[in-house]
């Protein structure tokens, strides 16, 4: 999934065809219809270009044919990525208005290509904008990409048209939820029972966070490492880092330290 030649430049969308991500979540791209998604954006003059950074080749070549027809939706799509450094240089390279954002990439997630991208993000001038679309609808993922400076976050059951808009929203600098997961983000910056900021899991590293997660769930260690592309033993080093910075003993409690804080 993350072969580097799967970073590209300015592409072409060829064809209306549906994508459905591989745990049989419909995708963006089945969702609308070919003549539903934003029809009227390109005959209106509107105009934003994006970058797609997902690393599933198949949902990104559909939400392309969905949402691409830059006549018809006014989305141009100058760039695509399937991890954290492919991303990171094509939006480097193509400075798009927009960032269509997967939260869980090889290479550190999306919150890590937020922070790579930070300098972009505070361009005064041309700000590079992320609007996360995910699988994943967890509290935890949601506010993480929050606080790295993505302006909104939307689930890859979003229509065509939906999402449509939304990217054009984020251009203009509106911030853009799905209903539910605007909540999240509510109770998280405005509660007054809890503060913010988690600082036992500010401790760790994007990637020991996904490691983290993945344990909770009940992964062996083989399995962690062909989800996340790295080593049996770079997992074994993660679980040690977890297992120190928070103080525990061992997965078990690990497990039980995540499920009460809502990580799994």
């Amino acid at each position: 999934m993350s072969d580097p030649s799967e970073a590209t430049g300015p592409t072409e969308a060829t064809g209306a065809t549906e994508s459905t991500e591989e745990n049989g979540t419909t995708g963006a791209a089945g969702a609308a219809g070919a003549a539903g998604a934003g029809a009227g954006d390109g005959a209106s003059g509107r105009r934003v270009r994006v970058v797609l950074v997902d690393d599933h080749r198949m949902f990104r070549t559909g939400v392309q044919a969905e949402i691409g027809r830059t006549e018809e939706t006014g989305v141009e799509v100058v760039g695509e990525a399937a991890d954290v450094d492919q991303a990171v240089t094509v939006i480097t390279a193509t400075r798009p208005e927009v960032v269509l954002l997967d939260v869980h990439l090889p290479g550190g997630g999306g919150v890590e290509v937020l922070r790579r991208c930070a300098g972009l993000m505070g361009d005064a001038e041309q700000p590079v904008r992320f609007l996360a679309l995910s699988v994943s609808d967890a509290a935890e993922d949601v506010i993480g990409v929050i606080r790295g400076g993505a302006r909104g976050y939307v689930t890859k059951t979003i229509t065509g048209t939906d999402l449509v808009d939304s990217i054009f929203r984020v251009q203009e600098g509106d911030a853009v939820f799905s209903p539910r997961l605007a909540g999240f983000v509510l109770d998280a910056f405005a509660s007054t029972d809890a503060p913010p900021v988690d600082e036992d899991l500010d401790r760790l590293t994007q990637r020991e966070r996904e490691v983290l997660r993945l344990i909770a769930r009940g992964y062996a260690y083989k399995e962690i490492a062909r989800q996340l592309y790295i080593s049996v033993k770079t997992v074994e080093s993660h679980v040690s880092a977890v297992l120190r910075k928070l103080q525990l003993s061992n997965r078990h409690e690990l497990t039980r330290w995540a499920t009460a804080r809502r990580l799994v």
